[in-house]
């Protein structure tokens, strides 16, 4: 299956250390080499590069692993194919507008025989399931708010709308507006937040440690998703299943209960 990878900040921070890892997992590392993507909300821009090539050899990951863009939200996700063909429409992250913000989808699993019907306000350009499900989250949003609510609303939504998805199949999420960064799992994903005292960290699938201590500030908080753990040495936290968190600023600040 896929395998996805998100980042949340109380700084603008670049992703280049965690990414290097995670783009190994595209064909080199592991078997995720049906295309990529990783989406930087920058202030109320969103800046994504997507790609349908294996992201171990990619031009376009290489630029991006070299290319210290910084952002308090990042979206990535690993590709292999099982529903849907590689193509550039099929690539995940995927982007859409709600409320005059961006709003940044990734999916990692199977959702069998999920056809939602659709009121026409949010339509699939591709033919994922993954895509479909974005769909139908932001028209149930946008339908239960006309204006945006409060962080603590959407998470509750956010719940009720993944916990009936999720009857369909496997079903791990991040999704971000650029605030904050909602996660859902149903089989794995793990997080950890990195601050003060920081300490060096091993990446798993390349040979490359980073000191924290030497280039974070004293007040940073960094919050890091992924499927599987990136490092070796650090203490990740495994997602309680089937329960929204949301991250802001670095840190969980609502369990969707």
């Amino acid at each position: 299956m896929c395998q996805l990878l998100g980042m949340n900040c109380n700084v603008p921070t670049d992703i280049c250390f965690s990414f290097k890892g995670f783009c190994e997992r595209g064909g080199a590392t592991d078997e995720h080499k049906d295309g990529w993507g990783i989406a930087f909300f920058e202030d109320k821009g969103c800046r994504s590069f997507l790609d349908p090539h294996p992201s171990a050899s990619s031009t376009i990951s290489a630029l991006v692993k070299n290319y210290p863009i910084k952002s308090c939200n990042v979206i990535s996700h690993i590709r292999k194919a099982t529903l849907g063909e590689v193509t550039l429409e099929n690539t995940h992250p995927f982007t859409r507008e709600l409320w005059g913000q961006y709003w940044v989808f990734a999916h990692n699993g199977d959702l069998k025989s999920f056809h939602p019907n659709f009121q026409g306000g949010y339509l699939p350009v591709g033919s994922t399931d993954s895509e479909q499900a974005f769909c139908l989250i932001l028209e149930r949003l946008k339908l239960r708010f006309p204006e945006q609510p409060t962080t603590q609303e959407i998470a509750d939504e956010l719940q009720k709308t993944a916990d009936e998805i999720a009857t369909y199949g496997i079903f791990n999420f991040l999704l971000s507006n650029g605030v904050s960064l909602f996660a859902y799992c149903t089989t794995k994903l793990s997080y950890l937040v990195r601050q003060y005292p920081f300490a060096k960290a091993q990446l798993k699938d390349r040979d490359i440690e980073l000191d924290f201590s030497k280039i974070a500030g004293h007040d940073d908080r960094v919050a890091v998703i992924a499927t599987e753990p990136l490092t070796t040495n650090e203490e990740w936290i495994v997602f309680p299943k089937e329960q929204v968190l949301t991250f802001q600023d670095g840190t969980v600040i609502i369990d969707g209960q």
